[in-house]
């Protein structure tokens, strides 16, 4: 099983199937959010996501003009896990507290548009665009 939690600790959550993959978004709009090179996720089927407490502590922000949004914890700020359509979701794997042992890096998304100072220096594989596992 794996458990994750914001910073504060009191929003949690847990995913029922094994992780291996994380994806690294270098798009504008996730460098903006994380104030960072981007965020690293893993995806994951809906059915396999479960929050254990804080749901209300939830909020999401669509951001105006573009089919895309951010949830973070109202307390602590911390970015949360989101849909990615009506299937899966994507968790920001800094929130994996246990379970994330086999965790690599193995895709780079949208690197036509990272920050001119970011450098790609690990093996994940790089997409120009988004990258649909």
């Amino acid at each position: 099983m794996v458990t994750g939690e914001c910073n504060c600790g009191e929003v949690a959550f847990e995913i029922a199937s094994s992780i291996t993959d994380v994806f690294i978004c270098h798009c504008s709009i996730c460098r903006l959010a994380t104030g960072s090179n981007g965020i690293a996720v893993i995806v994951i089927n809906n059915s396999d996501f479960r929050w254990i407490k804080g749901r209300k502590l939830i909020h999401t922000w669509d951001k105006p003009g573009h089919n895309w949004q951010t949830s973070f914890c109202q307390h602590c700020g911390s970015p949360l896990p989101g849909a990615d359509d009506s299937s899966r979701m994507y968790v920001p794997v800094g929130l994996i507290t246990q379970g994330g042992e086999n965790l690599k890096v193995a895709h780079h998304i949208w690197v036509d548009s990272k920050a001119i100072w970011d450098q790609i220096s690990d093996s994940g594989k790089q997409h120009q665009k988004a990258f649909v596992k």
